[in-house]
């Protein structure tokens, strides 16, 4: 039996534009989402995650032609995440042709979304992402739109949360360690992971295989990574990318079960 748990580049979009933030802050623009669409779709990456900052921040519909385009161009499963606060948004994603849909904002401020969500659609469908942010004191505090907003609970409580109300996934931001390529927050990863029964996404820190297969041994279903699949060496230039699978086998992250 072969393990391969699944291996998720993330790609954040703004006005059309591929970027890439630290920290959830200062966008930088790194050329044509399309063109990262085609070159993960060549290079047969498990799953594609999409994410629209701007309609996160300002209310605005999803990018529909530009989502179009990306789901004509893509070959894995794609989800997408950026200003869902309804059950016609969703049906027009899905139509679309995007698998999975990830809800922060609208659920959090609607939290009877995500069950309409899972009875329409499908529980294994519907993302809840659950952003999450340190203080000075080291204590774990989660925010919403686009990290701007605190939100009530612990993580652990919003991800039990999440899984009652019928979410299938849960995507898991640090959003201290966004863009930094210094590693998950592992302790985060294992306590949300031990609290609910449904598969968990590290995000937020991965600078290379390593560091998603930490994740993984923490506990997490799947590894999520922006800047590892988008800057390559250590003046971070742009370069769309994805680790070899012998690197992937070498640090048991696909191994034989």
């Amino acid at each position: 039996m072969f393990h391969r748990p699944r291996l998720i580049p993330c790609l954040l979009i703004s006005e059309g534009n591929l970027v890439k933030t630290r920290k959830f802050k200062d966008p930088t623009y790194l050329g044509d989402p399309i063109n990262a669409v085609k070159i993960f779709s060549e290079k047969c990456v498990d799953e594609l995650c999409v994410q629209d900052i701007r309609v996160s921040q300002t209310g605005a519909e999803p990018d529909y032609a530009l989502l179009s385009e990306i789901a004509t161009e893509a070959f894995m499963p794609l989800s997408y995440g950026g200003g869902v606060r309804s059950v016609a948004q969703m049906r027009r994603l899905f139509h679309i042709g995007f698998e999975k849909l990830i809800l922060n904002t609208g659920w959090q401020e609607h939290p009877e979304l995500l069950g309409e969500a899972a009875a329409l659609f499908g529980s294994q469908s519907v993302i809840a992402s659950i952003d999450v942010k340190q203080d000075v004191l080291r204590r774990y505090h989660c925010v919403t739109c686009d990290g701007t907003r605190a939100v009530e609970g612990s993580p652990m409580e919003l991800a039990r949360r999440a899984e009652a109300a019928g979410a299938g996934e849960i995507l898991l931001n640090n959003v201290d360690r966004d863009g930094l390529m210094q590693g998950y927050d592992l302790k985060l990863v294992k306590s949300v992971a031990e609290a609910v029964n449904i598969p968990v996404i590290a995000c937020g820190g991965a600078g290379g295989a390593a560091d998603m297969a930490a994740a993984l041994a923490a506990g997490a279903h799947a590894a999520a990574a922006g800047s590892m699949y988008v800057f390559y060496g250590p003046r971070r230039a742009v370069l769309i990318h994805a680790p070899e699978e012998k690197e992937l086998y070498d640090l048991g992250v696909y191994r034989d079960a």
